[in-house]
């Protein structure tokens, strides 16, 4: 079973940055697509942004919210997946959560424990 850990949340001040990143363990086949969720109090959670496994890596997807702050790439390699992100906001403080997702035989929809970004302003 897919196993994920993801680590570099912490506490920043407005406008500053921090990287996230997920690593996959016990992966036998490679994801369909690799992601980003977050989850505010009280809020659903939400898509942040997306990447493919395969092929080009500029094949990404934002949330409005976050285009031109956030960056999502991926090292295939090492099955990691990053989140940069630049000029945060208050808006932005939430639980981050990585998810791997496998949509054809054997499918599977494997995520992380989640870490906490919290902005303050």
């Amino acid at each position: 079973q897919v196993q994920l850990v993801e680590s570099g949340g912490g506490l920043v001040q407005s406008g500053g940055s921090l990287r996230l990143s997920c690593t996959a363990s016990k992966i036998e086949f490679s994801p369909t697509r690799m992601e980003w969720y977050r989850q505010a109090p009280g809020k659903q959670r939400e898509l942040v942004a997306s990447i493919i496994f395969g092929g080009p890596s500029k094949y990404t997807e934002y949330a409005d919210s976050v285009k031109g702050r956030f960056t999502i790439s991926r090292d295939n390699a090492q099955n990691t997946v990053y989140l940069e992100m630049n000029s945060l906001k208050p808006a932005d403080t939430a639980v981050y959560y990585c998810n791997f997702k496998k949509t054809e035989w054997p499918a599977y929809d494997a995520w992380g424990q989640g870490t906490q970004v919290t902005v303050s302003s």
